[in-house]
């Protein structure tokens, strides 16, 4: 049995970087991946990078094949520097399955070949993967993908449906309607976006059915099944027939086939692997990051994930889970969708003494030049401490602002700081002067 100082079991964000940031320290480092495909981990083989590369790619107009063949070209270059920067660190990396034998063994498999590697600390980095829910045919019915399948299409779908009006459904929604394709979205609540802001959510909805999305809301699907080779939907009584149907209703921890019941590790009610606010299981010195351990499903948090073990494991930082604040988002619909802390209605369900303000994309000078006037600029701020209690920015470059209003946040600078700040012109950040002149 090979013995590591360090055994990472996934090629996610946090673990890969973990893997060769020790390695680098000089220690005895393995990953095992199961799958070649998946060097670099889920965001840049199945999600972040293709799926904003498709993104891309259907803005500046390109055909679905030069879409996907540009997506593919990403994917394959990322994915040999990832492995070329892995190796190249000095970490032995093994293409094989996993699986706890106890709590410090580990078996490998591929194919017939078997191997067992112990180590002094174990870091799970398996991720998450789609959570199919329990509808009839779902699962055995033809032209029917989750958020990884829908990316290996040869041709694309004329007539595309997706059960799930999420930050996954709502992405491919806007991206296929971009792309030509007619997209009927099923969502089984009333609204999407939920905890969006209200108007923003409106609005965005607005602009979906603008590019061609259509929405049933309050969604019962009942049955999936096939007739020749289109896929048939009931839902709310009524059947709705597509050439491709994507289920985008969540994603789950990773953690079957992983052998934790040989193991002491706990569980959560909701499945994912329990952890202190250190990363670090219910043995010690065994340690889950990334969306295994069932956090906020980003490639950025799973990166915080790197830094908290980091520094625990060389005592080089005390940063920890209950440290981590003010995480924005974005979900890439068009224009894009960013976030961060509280809408109004969570501010005043809190009780907090506050003011909130809108300011419309199309009141800003940088939107004219982009020629993109869709959208609005929302924040909420404390009207005693001033500090920035949220903000949603629904335009272009949402996604970069965002994060200015995130340091500002995690600082307790004032938005006064933001409304007299000095920006360049003409630029979309240069709008926060505006929007937080209250």
């Amino acid at each position: 049995m090979k013995t590591y100082d360090l055994l990472v079991i996934g090629f996610g964000k946090a673990g890969k970087t973990l893997a060769a940031k020790m390695s680098s320290l000089g220690k005895k480092v393995a990953l095992v991946e199961k799958d070649a495909q998946m060097y670099g981990g889920t965001c840049i083989n199945v999600a972040c990078i293709p799926t904003k590369t498709l993104i891309h790619a259907a803005e500046e107009n390109l055909s679905f094949a030069q879409a996907m063949e540009l997506k593919d070209t990403v994917t394959a270059r990322l994915r040999q520097k990832n492995q070329a920067t892995l190796t190249g660190s000095g970490v032995d990396l093994y293409t094989a399955k996993a699986k706890f034998l106890s709590n410090k063994v580990v078996e490998l498999w591929s194919g017939d070949d078997r191997e067992q590697l112990s180590a002094d600390v174990i870091v799970i980095n398996t991720g998450a993967v789609s959570n199919r829910l329990p509808i009839e045919g779902l699962a055995k019915s033809r032209n029917v993908y989750d958020s990884t399948g829908i990316q290996q299409l040869e041709s694309q779908p004329q007539r595309l449906g997706i059960i799930g009006g999420g930050n996954i459904g709502l992405e491919f929604a806007s991206l296929y309607a971009n792309l030509g394709s007619q997209v009927t979205v099923f969502e089984n609540s009333p609204m999407i976006l939920g905890p969006t802001d209200e108007a923003v959510a409106q609005l965005a909805k607005s602009y979906l059915e603008e590019d061609g999305v259509s929405f049933v809301l309050a969604a019962q699907v009942e049955k999936v099944s096939n007739q020749d080779d289109a896929v048939l939907v009931k839902a709310n009584g009524k059947t709705y027939e597509f050439d491709a149907l994507l289920y985008a209703t969540g994603r789950k921890p990773n953690v079957e086939d992983l052998g934790l019941e040989n193991t002491d590790i706990q569980l959560t009610e909701r499945g994912a692997v329990q952890v202190d606010d250190f990363c670090e299981t219910s043995v010690e010195n065994v340690y889950a990051v990334g969306d295994v351990h069932g956090g906020l499903q980003f490639t950025y948090t799973s990166l915080d994930d790197f830094r908290i073990v980091f520094g625990k494991l060389t005592g080089k930082g005390h940063y920890s889970l209950k440290e981590r604040r003010n995480v924005p988002n974005t979900i890439f619909i068009q224009p894009p969708l960013s976030q961060v802390g509280l809408t109004e209605k969570e501010a005043q369900a809190a009780g907090l003494p506050y003011q909130s303000k809108e300011l419309a994309v199309a009141n800003m000078p940088r939107a004219h030049v982009n020629n993109d006037l869709r959208g609005l600029y929302k924040v909420v701020v404390h009207s005693e401490t001033r500090e920035i209690l949220g903000a949603s920015l629904f335009g272009q470059a949402s996604q970069e602002n965002i994060n200015l209003i995130k340091m500002a946040m995690d600082n307790k600078i004032p938005y006064t700081y933001l409304k007299n700040q000095v920006f360049t012109h003409p630029t979309m950040a240069e709008n926060l002067n505006d929007v937080f002149n209250f």
